[in-house]
């Protein structure tokens, strides 16, 4: 099996650390498979199909370390890596807070989170065509209006992944992926072209919504752009569609992290235990949500996944660290650690899930007199410092409770703080795709 393989050539490149006198090794071993193809205007554009396997190793001598990777998996060209890295850690400048966990801190059992799908790995380049056709040509042929296409798009992804420190952990894990999305272009009566697109996403290939379900909401959304105008400037409520409202989500992960507090680098310094936002509004991270796209039995540092809360009613609770964070914090890790081959920890989210309030998008929308309802942000003009928030975005007018006209080419302005203290509704629609509920 290929998480054993993986395991044992973890284990014995921290035998070989080891060996040449590193006092503490980590080793991380991925190997991928990913394939994806495209069809535009019914004819196959595209088809790649990428294969991959890579080591990342870090090193620590007396709080010393060095962290290096490879993808040349040569025993010899492993050797050289490894004796490189040791050498490295040995002149770098020390670091107290570099060290491994405690050992007694590793996940002692690793959950099956049902995170691979073995039928994934089996789709081939005409199937995925297939499937992509048939999702364009529902969206070419709901209406006159839609002329043109980006194409349609499916893709696959496979994965293994192994870590071995020289503490005793030694686990590894399958993961897969799978979606299919669609962009159709409607023309406009000024001549302008409209995009619009939706797309279809699990772990497992049977959670996927079918093609022409997804063509025909792909083009829906198409269609409903046409006639898009600006408004003026106003100050009025918005509602905020459950996609975008995953980008406001991920923005409170990245300033209620430990590695944001330790370099301060937040405008939440400080105010654990205090409200930050409306009380309507609590926020978790779960890595336990079988087969959820950011799901993991264990953390980058090899500690147990656990559900954390960070907004709980509004109040502040916790913050997201890794090993490395929260010593810098004088704190414990909160099992949230993310790692790449290339790199060390870091504090990172897993599936960051909203709990729901009451009602969907049309109870929201109805009890809204007037305002903007947004169905889409661009850029990024964020700082996590100060909080001031400012996104290009587009959408539709409400008036009288309804979607009354598509608007485009508008700026959503706030302090952040003050967005999320202003919340006065949260829907009970969850979107399942993502790593952001």
């Amino acid at each position: 099996m290929i998480v054993t393989e993986l395991c044992q050539l973890a284990e014995n490149i921290v035998s070989q650390a080891t060996a040449k006198g590193a006092h503490g090794v980590e080793v991380m071993v991925r190997d991928g498979a990913e394939m994806s193809a495209k069809v535009r205007l019914g004819e196959p554009e595209l088809v790649e199909e990428a294969q991959s396997r890579a080591v990342g190793i870090r090193v620590v001598i007396d709080n010393r370390q060095a962290v290096t990777s490879t993808s040349d998996l040569r025993p010899d060209a492993l050797a050289a890596m490894v004796a490189e890295t040791v050498k490295l850690a040995s002149i770098s400048e020390p670091d107290e807070h570099a060290g491994l966990p405690d050992p007694a801190l590793y996940a002692q059992t690793i959950p099956d989170l049902d995170l691979y799908d073995e039928g994934v790995a089996g789709i081939d380049a005409a199937y995925a065509l297939a499937q992509a056709k048939a999702a364009e040509a529902a969206a070419r042929g709901l209406d006159p209006r839609i002329t043109n296409s980006e194409g349609a798009s499916f893709s696959r992804t496979t994965g293994a992944a192994a870590f071995a420190t020289s503490g005793g952990f030694v686990h590894g894990y399958l993961g897969s992926y799978v979606g299919l999305s669609v962009e159709p272009i409607a023309d406009d009566a000024d001549g302008k072209k409209r995009n619009g697109s939706y797309w279809t996403a699990s772990r497992h290939q049977a959670d996927l919504d079918d093609p022409e379900a997804v063509g025909i909401e792909a083009a829906r959304r198409t269609v409903a752009q046409l006639g898009a105008r600006k408004v003026e400037t106003c100050e009025v409520p918005v509602v905020f569609d459950r996609e975008a409202a995953r980008s406001i989500i991920g923005t409170v992960f990245s300033i209620a992290n430990g590695s944001a507090f330790y370099r301060k680098s937040s405008y939440l310094v400080g105010r654990e235990g205090t409200p930050v936002a409306s009380s309507l509004l609590s926020v978790d991270d779960d890595p336990l949500i079988a087969r959820a796209p950011g799901s993991r039995p264990f953390d980058g540092d090899g500690l147990a996944s656990r559900r954390n809360t960070l907004i709980e009613a509004g109040i502040l609770k916790t913050v997201l660290c890794d090993v490395y964070s929260a010593r810098r914090l004088g704190r414990e890790s909160t099992g949230s650690a993310g790692r790449g081959v290339g790199g060390g920890s870091s504090p990172s989210s897993s599936n960051l899930v909203v709990r729901p309030g009451q009602g969907g998008k049309d109870d929201i929308v109805t009890a809204t007199e007037r305002g903007l309802y947004v169905t889409s942000m661009m850029g990024f003009g964020f700082s996590p410092i100060t909080g001031d928030f400012s996104r290009g975005a587009s959408g539709f007018w409400i008036e009288n409770g309804e979607l009354s006209f598509p608007v485009t080419e508008i700026t959503i302005s706030a302090n952040f703080d003050d967005l999320l203290k202003r919340i006065d509704k949260v829907g009970a629609d969850i979107d399942t795709r993502t790593s952001v509920r």
